[in-house]
């Protein structure tokens, strides 16, 4: 599905990273985009539509649609096609539902629930 358009020149590859998404263990070159390492490994699904459940994943890859959002090391709500890779990071689909984190960032709840605490 995607592929670089050229391979690094030299007789060293650029430094590797690992991370994991979605349980699965890859390495990327360095300065890849957590959305395009994921193309890579052909796990494009980022989230489910909280609404329809219908599968989402990235449109314009450029941080405008906001159609990437995934799991990065536990946080709720990362874009995907604008955060690099770094060594040992965690990605995963984003599991939103009513009660989820992901949920009351995106809904407002969470600001809701401050203020009335106050």
């Amino acid at each position: 599905m995607f592929r670089y358009l050229s391979q690094p020149s030299g007789s060293q590859s650029d430094p590797q990273i690992h991370l994991t998404i979605n349980d699965r263990e890859i390495r990327v070159p360095a300065g890849t985009s957590v959305w395009a390492a994921m193309a890579q490994a052909g796990d494009t699904v980022t989230r489910l539509s909280p609404v329809t459940e219908q599968e989402r994943s990235a449109y314009c890859a450029m941080g405008v649609c906001f159609e990437c959002l995934v799991e990065i090391d536990g946080m709720p709500n990362r874009q995907a096609c604008l955060t690099q890779v770094c060594e040992g990071m965690s990605v995963k689909r984003q599991e939103i539902t009513q009660t989820s984190d992901a949920f009351a960032d995106v809904s407002g709840n969470n600001a809701v629930q401050y203020q009335e605490g106050q």
